[in-house]
């Protein structure tokens, strides 16, 4: 192969690509993050899907895995990684999604973050969110983040910044969190994939007490090879083998968690690809509609609401210091404690339901879509009003949060495009312990219908690059 073949950048390569490379000799760890690190100054400007970027300290750390001695068992040997800005990485604020919010700068790194370390990843920068993780639209008064697929519209929230630097080709692989959807519906709006793994498999440990529980970190990749490998790191595994799936039952519901939200047409229209795939791939699909009851719907917001104003009162924060929106949603979850609206029963009710909706209807799997409709406009949300907000965020993304409150694992994978050309996906909800079955029957998807892992005029790896030389 000519030299002239060969692309200069590790830039777009995926995770899996780079630390084969670096293991192997053919790159190292130094230059994959220099690289990257040059992407982020080109193109980071217009989508602000970083708040802080580690540029000498990253190449420092990429250094030190270029000279260890032992690569062969690290997985993520020289990836460079974004953390998002909720999760303590030695040496930063903990940003938490304002300057209002933002912690002192953290002497030692979060759980997640030193299974990330210990892997071999490099830890690039952090990655913004809305404040406090509140909402599924990433801006505050330093900038708005936009989606890398069309700038005027939003990379959905919470792990907003996370999936626009992914889908931008910033780094291959980001962390995230999801407490109500906060990994699934930015991978959604950006053509990612993106898992939320079961209750208690990933240590949580944020905030006062990970929004009652219903939060878990996870990654956010262009390929699930990558999401394999990043889930099986945070769960402290070692890289899980993912096995061809059994022939399974799946069940398909369109039904809205949420009344009188439905999905748009390109959203039925991806329910309906996924079934073919998944019919294509040997499985059977049935209808099978989970049944919301109005209490769950109750105990979600009245959850929602009280999450952020235990995360408040922990942080010993006055409310007046919050943006609009954030001012108006804790003080509603300080009414929703004093009135016990927050109880641990409905949610644990819930759960037994959820659990029981697969013997129930005798499926292995149940399938959703993943947005009711477009991502809404990249704007200035955190000046809109929390009415505003509330209606942007339930009417386009109602379908992530029932399966926190559950504590099941979830993922969302790419399944095509929208009319207008953004991404569209599904959602693939399974009982406790099935994130690899997940993952499984992702890769079966892709495999299928391979789907652009970048946003078209971010970079891509072609024939000859180093990656796939």
């Amino acid at each position: 192969m000519a030299v002239q073949d060969i692309m200069p950048t590790w830039v777009g390569a995926t995770a899996k690509q780079i630390a084969r490379g670096v293991r192997r000799g053919d790159v190292s760890a130094t230059q994959v993050v220099a690289d990257h690190l040059d992407h982020i100054a080109r193109a980071d400007a217009e989508l602000a899907a970083f708040r802080a970027v580690r540029g000498g300290e990253a190449i420092t750390e990429a250094e030190k895995v270029d000279e260890q001695e032992d690569l062969a068992n690290l997985p993520l040997a020289g990836v460079p990684v974004a953390v998002k800005e909720n999760t303590a990485v030695a040496g930063l604020p903990t940003w938490n999604g304002s300057a209002a919010v933002r912690t002192a700068v953290a002497e030692a790194d979060h759980e997640v973050v030193r299974r990330l370390r210990g892997a071999g990843a490099v830890i690039l920068g952090v990655t913004r969110m809305p404040e406090l993780g509140l909402w599924a639209l990433t801006d505050d008064e330093t900038g708005v983040t936009r989606n890398p697929w069309d700038p005027r519209r939003t990379p959905g929230g919470s792990s907003g910044g996370a999936a626009a630097a992914v889908a931008a080709g910033l780094v291959p692989m980001a962390h995230g969190n999801d407490g109500l959807g906060s990994i699934r519906i930015p991978a959604a709006c950006c053509g990612l994939v993106g898992l939320k793994p079961g209750r208690g498999v990933v240590p949580c440990q944020l905030g006062a007490d990970d929004w009652f529980g219903l939060t878990e970190h996870g990654v956010l990749t262009g390929t699930v090879a990558d999401a394999v490998v990043g889930f099986s790191v945070l769960a402290g595994r070692r890289p899980d083998k993912l096995e061809q799936p059994p022939r399974l039952r799946v069940g398909v519901s369109l039904r809205s968690p949420v009344r009188g939200v439905s999905p748009d047409a390109p959203n039925r229209d991806a329910v309906a690809a996924a079934g073919r795939l998944l019919a294509a791939a040997g499985h059977d699909t049935v209808p099978a509609d989970p049944v919301y009851p109005t209490r769950l719907g109750l105990a979600g917001i009245a959850t929602w609401f009280a999450a952020a104003a235990a995360d408040v009162q922990a942080a010993g924060l006055e409310r007046g210091v919050l943006q609009r929106r954030s001012r108006r949603h804790v003080a509603l979850g300080e009414w929703a404690q004093r009135r016990g609206y927050v109880r641990e029963a409905d949610r644990a009710a819930w759960r037994d339901r959820s659990v029981n909706f697969f013997a129930d209807h005798s499926v292995d799997l149940l399938l959703t879509p993943a947005l009711a409709g477009t991502p809404p406009e990249a704007a200035g949300w955190a000046g809109r009003s929390w009415v505003a907000n509330m209606k942007a965020n339930i009417g386009y993304a109602p379908y992530a949060a029932p399966w926190n409150i559950a504590g099941l694992p979830a993922i969302v994978v790419p399944v095509g495009r929208r009319p207008d050309g953004l991404p569209v996906a599904v959602q693939l909800v399974g009982p406790p312990g099935s994130e690899l079955l997940l993952l499984g029957i992702a890769g079966q998807f892709e495999m299928q219908a391979p789907w652009q892992r970048h946003a078209p005029g971010y970079p891509r790896v072609g024939t000859g690059s180093p990656a796939t030389a």
